[in-house]
């Protein structure tokens, strides 16, 4: 099968391109490199492209002909969406809408979508199902539902077959291709930095209502997550068709027992400093994914909070 991967040259999109190509299948990046690393692709085909640019995202689309596409390429940064987000409205938006324009010209008509949990926002209850209302507070969470509303709109529109995936937490690494996550901007990468900088971990707030005291979320390991990829687009045009699912692991892990795990596979302490609660931050944050396991066939298999950390600290 013939594959464009936008973002491939990511952590993620790394991923799901390395399995992609274990399998034999024909993958074409395109990637802008602003964030993404070329050498992560391995023997992918690599455009670099600036999806904003939409003759030029037109053109590799009708070089590529592909059969499917997998749409990762977009900012991901909550603060810096608050901030900018005129930038994210026009980076993720925009370059949706530009990957549609291309699909029509090209006449392929899949496509699996990156989406988030922060479509959610801070939901009323700690377990989300994708029944639960969403209601993001940032504008990285609403752009990933306006995304959502897009892709559906476009596929009554055109009869195209979408798939959008709410992920939770990803974390972990695939160790043997060495595909850490290469930014400490998220929890796990976050405290394995701080540690090998002689840094401490900033804990943002402990008087949270949990067992500890801290947030709670739920981890999923990236070789699950990307598995989940290509789950949903095997059955694209049958029960997947029009779709959305959460991937995640269905249990929760506090800040500090992510942190404790850290110390575990390290083997010496780490040093945290208590710093006051963020505003917008869920207590706790949860997966309920029965319906992909329904439906998809796709449950994870790598949930210890050990065997996940363990992974991106030997993958670095």
């Amino acid at each position: 099968m013939r594959w464009i991967v936008t973002g491939g040259a990511g952590y993620i999109g790394a991923h799901v391109v390395a399995l992609l190509r274990a399998r034999g299948d024909a993958v074409t990046v395109l990637d802008d490199l602003s964030t993404g690393q070329a050498h992560r692709v391995g023997d992918a085909q690599l455009v670099r492209c600036d999806l904003k640019e939409r003759d030029a995202t037109r053109a590799a689309f009708l070089a590529a002909r592909p059969e499917a596409v997998i749409h990762f390429a977009a900012k991901k940064q909550v603060g810096e969406s608050v901030a900018e987000p005129l930038l994210y409205y026009h980076e993720n938006v925009g370059g949706l809408v530009s990957v549609l324009e291309a699909m029509r010209a090209s006449e392929c008509r899949r496509i699996v979508f990156s989406s988030s949990a922060a479509t959610y926002g801070v939901p009323p209850v700690e377990v989300v199902d994708e029944d639960t209302p969403c209601a993001p507070i940032n504008p990285y969470g609403a752009t990933k539902l306006i995304g959502e509303w897009l892709l559906a709109d476009a596929a009554r529109a055109y009869g195209l077959s979408t798939v959008a995936l709410r992920y939770f937490n990803v974390a972990g690494a695939d160790e043997g291709r060495k595909l850490a996550d290469p930014f400490a901007l998220n929890l796990v990468p976050i405290v394995l930095a701080a540690h090998a900088a002689g840094r401490p971990v900033r804990v943002f707030g402990t008087d949270w209502e949990t067992r500890d005291g801290t947030c709670v979320r739920d981890y999923i390991h990236v070789v699950d997550l990307a598995e989940a990829h290509l789950a949903a687009a095997e059955k694209i045009d049958g029960v997947a068709k029009g779709r959305v699912y959460n991937v995640g692991c269905g249990r929760g892990f506090t800040v500090l027992e992510v942190i404790a795990a850290a110390e575990r596979v390290i083997g010496q302490p780490i040093r945290r400093e208590h710093a006051p609660r963020r505003a917008g931050d869920p207590p706790a944050l949860v997966a309920r994914a029965e319906r992909i396991e329904r439906e998809l066939g796709w449950r994870a298999q790598r949930v210890s909070i050990d065997d996940i950390v363990g992974s991106a600290f030997r993958a670095r």
